[in-house]
């Protein structure tokens, strides 16, 4: 039961912020259930793995993703994931768990500094599709040729799915923080473009963690079905209500509260 409510908040908060949901997976799932760091990222990349592809599959016919930019960031993001897999068992728990609550700080502010600077982002989700229709291309910003012929942007793609797939196999987050403000940055993707990409990426990134977290650790059945199947509610419940709740009010308070996991997680690591 407390596997189903941690995978449904999830869930949830994917589908109304839009961003940012898989950051609780850990501290929740080691804090509730008690478990060890390493079991608790491999569950977290497959619930987050699940609620990105069910993300894809309400934007399937959007003509939002593109496939391109999926297919260069998740190629490199999925060869470093167990990279980052490896890393995690190389380490003691209380230095991933301290290296864990600086990237939920950083991501908190982050989130912040989006709803304030930029409010009119922060209703562009990841549950719903927005119907308009897509805007542009993905034409690098550094020469206006298209990107696929421009191996120095193409490279920099390569470069921030790879430390996507780093960060998933660590600590089991989706890396949608890393993969969408490079996407605007290195593309001129609008922002609902450059977010529905990225559940394409974080999707691949994650299976592929997930399967590598399996073949080294089998897994209580009931468990995984219950976290799961959570997430897969949250996520639905989530993009019913996500257009008349999200907003700069909504991303705060969710800033607010992975800035207290951050809090949490660091008194825990060395309490």
């Amino acid at each position: 039961m407390i596997a189903l409510l941690i995978g449904s908040l999830i869930g949830l908060v994917l589908g109304l912020t839009g961003a940012g949901g898989s950051i609780l997976a850990l501290p929740l799932l080691m804090t509730l259930l008690h478990l060890p760091m390493t079991t608790a990222s491999g569950l977290s990349l497959g619930a987050v793995g699940l609620a990105a592809w069910l993300g894809v599959l309400l934007r399937w016919r959007s003509g939002q993703i593109q496939w391109f930019l999926v297919a260069v960031m998740a190629g490199a993001g999925a060869l470093l994931t167990p990279v980052g897999q490896w890393l995690g068992r190389q380490f003691p728990e209380p230095a991933l768990l301290t290296a864990f609550a600086a990237l939920a700080a950083l991501i908190s502010i982050r989130m912040w500094r989006q709803a304030r600077q930029h409010p009119e982002d922060t209703r562009l989700l990841r549950a719903s599709p927005e119907l308009d229709e897509a805007e542009g291309g993905p034409v690098c910003r550094l020469t206006g040729k298209p990107l696929y012929l421009q191996s120095p942007c193409v490279l920099r793609l390569l470069l921030a799915g790879a430390l996507a797939g780093v960060l998933s196999g660590l600590f089991g987050v989706g890396g949608g923080f890393v993969i969408v403000p490079m996407l605007v940055l290195l593309t001129n993707l609008p922002m609902r473009m450059a977010v529905a990409t990225s559940l394409g990426v974080i999707g691949v990134v994650s299976v592929v963690g997930f399967g590598n977290f399996l073949r080294l650790q089998s897994l209580p059945m009931p468990l995984l079905l219950s976290l799961v199947g959570g997430a897969v509610l949250g996520m639905a419940a989530g993009s019913v209500v996500a257009r008349r709740v999200a907003g700069p009010a909504l991303q705060q308070g969710f800033a607010v509260m992975v800035a207290l996991l951050a809090m949490q997680t660091l008194w825990r690591a060395w309490s």
